[in-house]
């Protein structure tokens, strides 16, 4: 019975079952009197013991010891009991294990209580499940099933008075879950000591490497670690008492990682940042609008803050164009502008408004043009939505500052012209086509 399938030639090979072994079991029920079926059939220990070598397959070798080797011995005469219990074992053994390497102390931090070797051996095994499961060191898959496990092993295995028995089919399941959940060779996220972390961030400008240091650190930890540290750079960033190294720091650490950030920390970050907004820190907000947008991360803000942001940068832009030496000035607030613009759609609020800029500022004064500025203007013309384009395109009769440079005739009409020439054709809204050929066909008749 022991050659019904051929098992793979990665599994571990496990000796046949001596012939002596199930008529023995027969013999030693017979001599104390006790009916055969009070032990698992010979069908059952033979089943058993050919699925074995698939399931230890999956546990590292490194770990199959002594526990593995009486786990053996009781599943080839039947004692599928003592079997569950020698594998569950095992298993509590391995996830101590995985606690260790996290690192107790930072075990510590998380559960802000002391936490020692002590306190990891002294947990119950449903206490360590929970533990792991906080770590992200089990799935909550894999706490349902272990924890399964775990009150099977309560119930059935020689380690209580059983309330019953198991097959082979029930023993082989448990093994397949330890192994699956608790014993297979997977990477295990190590914890980042927070005292360090922010020891580091608050510290002296990062030398070279000292980020990529903490970035690596980061990866090698879990989702629900990163979301908690990312909050605390996040709340480093907007006090008023951190010194600009730090900030420069934090922000080093969230531009590596940002476009990896989970929708849990985007939500950590904006309800941190909504919650400065409802208790009225005017101070932390402001440096919170800061970090987002460092970050290329204005589209995660309400419609009302962007249009603020927006308008504010469109502004400065424009006074600074009005203002002396516009042409020596503007190129750092366009630049910034156009970065803001990069972050997703200009609020429709706003649209009007930065349309007259941008291309204000692209046709000039009559006195000429920024040309460091310009590439900044094109890009952001370039990317101007179809409503965009008709406001850009009503400017010609608007009554602005800039509609009367344009009325006026002379270069900064053609530069209108050549701002035209930008966009793509096919972008303009069907009602203003004829008006955008007449005023690009205009270019022509110069």
């Amino acid at each position: 019975m022991t050659d019904l399938v051929q098992v793979s030639s990665q599994d571990p090979q496990l000796p046949a079952l001596p012939q002596a072994v199930l008529p023995a079991i027969g013999q030693l029920t017979e001599a104390l009197g006790i009916p055969r079926d009070v032990l698992a059939s010979d069908e059952e220990i033979a089943y058993a013991w050919r699925d074995l070598p698939r399931e230890l397959r999956n546990i590292p070798v490194s770990i199959r010891g002594e526990l593995f080797a009486r786990m053996c011995v009781a599943v080839s005469t039947g004692l599928f009991d003592s079997a569950i219990n020698y594998s569950w074992n095992a298993s509590v053994l391995q996830l101590r294990e995985k606690v260790r390497n996290f690192g107790l102390p930072v075990v510590a931090q998380i559960l802000q209580r002391d936490f020692e070797e002590k306190h990891l051996l002294d947990l119950q095994d449903s206490q360590l499940l929970e533990l792991c499961v906080k770590l992200n060191l089990v799935s909550e898959d894999g706490f349902f099933f272990l924890d399964q496990c775990r009150n099977i092993r309560n119930n059935f295995s020689a380690a209580h008075p059983t309330i019953g028995t198991l097959n082979d089919r029930e023993f082989i399941t448990f093994l397949n879950r330890c192994g699956k959940y608790a014993l297979a060779d997977s990477a295990s996220p190590r914890g980042i000591d927070i005292g360090a972390f922010i020891s580091a961030v608050k510290g002296a400008r990062f030398t070279d490497g000292q980020c990529s240091v903490w970035i690596d650190r980061l990866d090698a930890t879990h989702d629900a670690q990163r979301e908690l540290l990312f909050g605390m750079v996040h709340g480093i960033y907007c006090d008023p008492a951190t010194p600009e190294p730090a900030r420069l720091n934090a922000v080093d650490l969230c531009s590596e990682y940002s476009a990896k950030f989970t929708a849990a920390i985007r939500s950590d970050l904006i309800n941190k940042h909504s919650e400065y907004l409802a208790k009225g820190d005017s101070t932390r907000h402001t440096a919170s609008q800061q970090f987002f947008e460092r970050l290329g991360l204005l589209n995660l803000l309400n419609e009302s803050e962007r249009h603020t942001i927006i308008s504010k940068s469109v502004e400065r832009l424009w006074t600074v164009h009005q203002g002396v030496n516009n042409f020596y000035n503007e190129p750092p607030f366009a630049e910034r502008l156009e970065q803001l613009s990069q972050q997703g759609a200009i609020p429709e609020t706003a649209q009007e408004s930065f349309v007259r800029t941008v291309v204000g500022c692209y046709i000039g004064n009559g006195y000429g043009v920024s040309w460091s500025a310009e590439p900044h203007y094109v890009s952001m013309i370039k990317a101007f939505s179809p409503r965009e384009i008709t406001m850009m395109i009503r400017l010609a009769h608007s009554n602005s500052v800039v509609s009367q440079r344009i009325k006026g005739g002379g270069s900064c009409r053609q530069r209108l012209i050549q701002a035209l020439n930008l966009i793509d054709a096919s972008s303009v809204p069907s009602g203003f086509q004829v008006e955008y050929e007449k005023l690009v066909g205009q270019q022509k008749k110069v």
